[in-house]
């Protein structure tokens, strides 16, 4: 009798173990290697997304600082509409140091990548120092202005009156 109520027990006991690894541990141990390679997958993720994070702020900072370069290209690059004022400024410069223009002549626009380059053609009369000053003055507009090819021979072989011609290249921004 006490043999059969052990057997009893331990048969009880080993039912009641395999019903308990059957039906709640073997799920429960999936369940857990789902979650675990899903974890994984998450971690994966968010390293990911924190990475992006990093370079959001970085690619966040390019931008601004992209956009303040254009706008101080926007302020110093006139648009298609203030070029004939910016070109007026140019000769009333040039008048005001005493210079006479014989020549004011803008030539076709040369398209560069982000640019519109205007090239003018300007020959002048007068002295070296009131041709110093007009190109010390348009060097100073709130625009871009850059002189170039610059030539100055005197008008008489005696004469400190000078002819001087250049070309001044002035941008616009591509709209």
């Amino acid at each position: 009798r006490m043999a059969h109520r052990v057997l009893i027990f331990a048969g009880t006991v080993v039912i009641l173990i395999t019903l308990f690894v059957w039906l709640i541990y073997m799920p429960k141990t999936a369940e857990i290697k789902s979650l675990t390679t899903q974890l994984d997958k998450l971690e994966k993720q968010l390293s990911i997304a924190k990475r992006m994070a990093r370079n959001l702020e970085k690619l966040e900072k390019d931008l601004a600082e992209a956009q303040g370069d254009l706008q101080l290209a926007l302020r110093l690059l006139p648009t298609t509409s203030e070029i004939p004022n910016l070109l007026k400024s140019i000769t009333k410069l040039g008048n005001d140091s005493n210079l006479e223009f014989l020549l004011f002549s803008p030539q076709r626009e040369v398209s560069r990548e982000y640019f519109i380059e205007i090239p003018v053609n300007i020959e002048v009369r007068g002295g070296y120092h009131d041709v110093a000053l007009f190109f010390d003055k348009v060097s100073k507009l709130d625009r871009i202005v850059n002189v170039v090819n610059v030539s100055m021979v005197p008008v008489q072989s005696t004469s400190t009156t000078l002819k001087t011609t250049c070309k001044s290249l002035t941008y616009r921004f591509k709209e």
